[in-house]
């Protein structure tokens, strides 16, 4: 069985393999294992998913015990690589590295955003950010794979025609502080993606979403990762609410047996 630092290795070096990284993200552990069983070489959290899951809404509102907590119980009911969404670190993000290492994953991601004031973080900060993990993380025996994110796309701050600079230069930083991998989410167009691509150079993570194009098309365009964030979970809550509609106006249970997955099968998920 591979050590955790070497689990770390080996999800960092599938950022440089000819093959796109596909990252479904997980908020429980029966999530995880289904994900695990669909053959994926790595599973991802979603922060937001872990939040709902639990009673909290998006947004570093969740403590970072339980968190970190979730993020342990998926780490520990799966046997691939578990990479967590740690927001922007919960305020003390040594402490949220250390907690990271000890609840057995080896990659987070990071974002640029303050949840309180919805701006960016500074650059400055943030790459202090960035060297702390990666310091805390090499001091604990396990370097992490960090997926530096800035939310100038998603967030849509500033102009649309200096967007595209403003992401490159904060992404850029990030890679010079250290990073393995960038996260640029809310962007789907082609020929931004390949502008980025070649701009950066680096293992360029993208946000599944309306409009983006499809898998084999983003390896096409050198992008190296997609994660799906909290879209399989959302997804899952919109099944659920079709579910409670028919049960509640028609008393028909179609969408409920559709494909629901057998008991037998559900139970054997954690079967030793």
């Amino acid at each position: 069985m591979k050590t955790q630092n070497e689990k770390a290795e080996f999800f960092r070096s599938l950022h440089r393999s000819p093959e796109i990284l596909v990252l479904p993200n997980a908020w429980d552990c029966a999530s995880a294992r289904i994900f695990e069983q669909t053959d994926f070489p790595a599973i991802a959290t979603t922060s937001a998913g872990i939040a709902f899951s639990l009673g909290y809404s998006d947004g570093e509102r969740i403590p970072q015990d339980l968190m970190l907590a979730t993020v342990g119980q998926i780490c520990d009911c799966v046997r691939v690589p578990v990479t967590a969404d740690l927001e922007a670190g919960y305020g003390d993000v040594a402490k949220t590295t250390a907690g990271l290492i000890a609840a057995g994953a080896v990659g987070l991601n990071l974002e640029d955003m303050q949840h309180e004031s919805h701006a960016l973080v500074p650059i400055a900060p943030q790459i202090e950010k960035i060297a702390t993990i990666r310091r805390v993380a090499v001091g604990l025996g396990v370097n992490v794979v960090i997926n530096a994110r800035t939310d100038v796309c998603l967030a849509q701050i500033g102009e649309p025609a200096t967007r595209f600079e403003r992401a490159c230069e904060r992404l850029q930083a990030y890679i010079g502080a250290g990073a393995d991998c960038v996260f640029l989410p809310g962007v789907s167009d082609e020929n931004i993606i390949r502008r980025v691509v070649d701009a950066l150079k680096f293992p360029l993570n993208i946000l599944v979403g309306a409009n983006l194009p499809t898998i084999p098309r983003l390896r096409e365009l050198g992008v190296a990762r997609v994660s799906v964030g909290s879209g399989i979970m959302r997804a899952t809550l919109g099944l659920n609410r079709r579910i409670a509609q028919e049960l509640k106006h028609s008393g028909t249970y179609n969408a409920l047996l559709e494909d629901a997955m057998p008991f037998a099968e559900a139970n054997a998920l954690f079967e030793k």
